[in-house]
C-alpha cells in the first residue's frame, strides 16, 4: 500500500487572515501554540476533530487547509 503524507497551508492562511498569530489560532482552535508550531513544521498530524477546528478558526474548509498526498507506488 502506498505511503502518504498530510500537507497543510496553516502558515499561509494565518498570514492572509490578518496576520493571525500562532497563539491566536491556537486559542480559536482550542489547542496550544506548540501544537500549531508542530503542525506548521509538519512534525505532527492533527486528529480529525482538531483539523476541523483549525479549518473553522481560519474560515476555510478542511480540504483548503489540509491535503493528503500519496507517495510511492
Amino acid at each position: 500500500m502506498p505511503e502518504g503524507r498530510i500537507m497543510n497551508r496553516i502558515r499561509y492562511l494565518r498570514f492572509i487572515n490578518g496576520e493571525m498569530t500562532q497563539e491566536q489560532l491556537a486559542e480559536k482552535a482550542g489547542c496550544t501554540r506548540q501544537t500549531i508550531i508542530a503542525l506548521e513544521q509538519r512534525k505532527y498530524h492533527p486528529s480529525l476533530l482538531l483539523a476541523f477546528r483549525i479549518a473553522r478558526a481560519l474560515g476555510q474548509g478542511i480540504e483548503d487547509v489540509f491535503q493528503y498526498e500519496e507517495q510511492g507506488g
